[in-house]
């Protein structure tokens, strides 16, 4: 099956038509249908209904896609890998990071690996691990940080760091100089929250099932600095990792009264081999990593 016929299958599906597939692989329209003419004619069955300007995959061409989309990722997966065989001097490394731990965390990694192989092309996407947990799995990045208190059966995983998620109150809060802070008292104060898919709002949401204490939730937002200036004006407070107002005055960090830990950890496909690239990367976040915070 020629790969070139395939990746053009693949595109005309996912774009809806032969026009915009065209488009999206720079070429002319009637090369595209061409292919998968010739597609069609190999595998001697119907892979699109035709209608127009749209098509629709046909029962055949669903089979076909799940299998073209993981023959494709392997072929770009082999390609890579045979360029960085024997050298470091090129490469890729396609990361995904939520916003907090890339805000705070991953700054001087990212720094001193790029320091370190300046050849390797550094590509760092920025969402809540539930969607990119998502995006490993279409091949959009090769690895990705996500909450690993339940490892996933369908990644492999390496943690790195093992934090506490703290109550996060402006300076004159009353319970400010609190030693600790309870769920009960914690759910009963406005809160401010990232939006779902992020981890610590799947933390606090969780916590707020299981312990019958429904959220007063009073801003969402995805802005860490938005966040915390919300907070430090007295409009409600949130969760966050203490590295994220270690350095701000106007903030202080409590403990929950049950402690809320988080297991953080790289992920990518299991039974991928990571690229050489990648497997730097990963080597140099472990090597950053304090050993308290991998147990």
């Amino acid at each position: 099956m020629d790969l070139r016929n395939l990746r053009y299958f693949l595109t005309v599906a996912e774009q809806g038509g032969f026009t915009a597939a065209a488009e999206q692989l720079h070429i002319a329209q009637p090369a595209v249908s061409m292919a998968i003419r010739k597609l069609e004619q190999q595998l001697d069955l119907p892979l699109f209904d035709r209608q127009g300007k749209q098509v629709r995959l046909t029962d055949e061409g669903e089979v076909l896609l799940r299998h073209a989309r993981t023959i494709l990722q392997a072929a770009d997966d082999a390609e890579r890998e045979m360029r960085e065989l024997h050298t470091l001097e090129r490469g890729e490394v396609r990361v995904g990071i939520p916003s907090m731990l890339g805000s705070y965390y991953f700054p001087p990694i990212l720094m001193a690996f790029h320091h370190r192989y300046p050849g390797i092309r550094l590509e760092v996407v920025e969402a809540g691990t539930r969607k990119l947990q998502q995006m490993i799995h279409r091949g959009e990045i090769d690895m990705g940080v996500i909450v690993t208190d339940i490892p996933p059966e369908d990644l492999e995983t390496q943690c790195f760091l093992h934090d506490q998620m703290m109550a996060i109150l402006p300076a004159d809060h009353p319970q400010a100089e609190a030693d600790s802070m309870d769920y009960e008292a914690f759910f009963a104060e406005e809160l401010v929250l990232f939006k779902e898919g992020y981890f610590h709002r799947e933390v606090i949401d969780r916590i707020s099932q299981e312990a019958g204490l429904p959220p007063r939730i009073s801003f969402e937002a995805n802005l860490i600095p938005l966040i915390k200036q919300i907070v430090s004006h007295g409009y409600g407070i949130t969760t966050l990792l203490k590295m994220v107002v270690a350095d701000d005055p106007s903030l202080v960090a409590i403990p929950f009264t049950q402690p809320v830990w988080l297991k953080l950890s790289l992920a990518w496909r299991k039974g991928h081999r990571l690229s050489r690239a990648n497997q730097t990367f990963v080597d140099l976040v472990l090597e950053q990593a304090a050993p308290i915070e991998r147990r």
